[in-house]
């Protein structure tokens, strides 16, 4: 079984650049909800965050895909459902978190923070890392602090952004240092059965 666990986190590691491609894409999300706090308003930057955020995936991918990545895993890896559990995971918190926000703008980035956080740490497992611990830590700890002082908006946006752009730039450089001394090849994956 470890053998097919490990199989199944190099053909993910492979096919998303170890999480980094995602992470980057999801770090400019971040980012831009963080201008729209400085140039719009703080209503606006939630829902740059919330729909930009449906657009994670797709541009992940790309970022994939631009690495030289294929951005899928192959069929019949056993960690894809894994993968879109924690999806909808997320998907089913993003209520949460916007009921924060009615009851104080302040806290829905904490919120978020809190949410991806979590979801990070299942990254752990899909991509065979501990690095998304310390990144799922980074970020719940950011959004703990954040929340209980009730920060500007501002700085929840910001420190989502600024965190995941400095995981997955470290993670690109292990990526591609991994992708260097060994082959991730496993473009044809297949379950064996024990």
């Amino acid at each position: 079984m470890n053998d097919s666990l490990n199989a199944a986190q190099t053909d993910m590691r492979f096919a998303y650049c170890s999480g980094a491609a995602g992470m980057l894409a999801s770090s400019l999300i971040w980012l831009a909800s963080a201008a729209a706090v400085v140039f719009a308003s703080a209503q606006q930057a939630l829902w740059v965050l919330l729909i930009g955020g449906m657009f994670i995936h797709p541009l992940g991918v790309v970022i994939a895909k631009l690495a030289g990545r294929p951005g899928n895993h192959s069929k019949g890896n056993p960690l894809a459902g894994l993968a879109y559990a924690s999806t909808f995971w997320l998907i089913f918190s993003l209520p949460l978190a916007f009921a924060a926000a009615q009851l104080r703008i302040e806290w829905f980035f904490p919120a978020m923070l809190l949410v991806i956080g979590g979801r990070y740490l299942v990254f752990s497992s899909l991509f065979g890392m501990r690095l998304f611990w310390f990144c799922g830590l980074a970020l719940a700890g950011a959004g703990f602090v954040l929340g209980q002082f009730a920060a500007a908006p501002l700085y929840g946006a910001l420190a989502g952004g600024v965190i995941e752009l400095i995981f997955a730039l470290v993670i690109f450089v292990q990526d591609k240092k991994a992708a260097q001394q060994t082959t991730f090849g496993l473009r044809n994956f297949q379950v064996q059965d024990s």
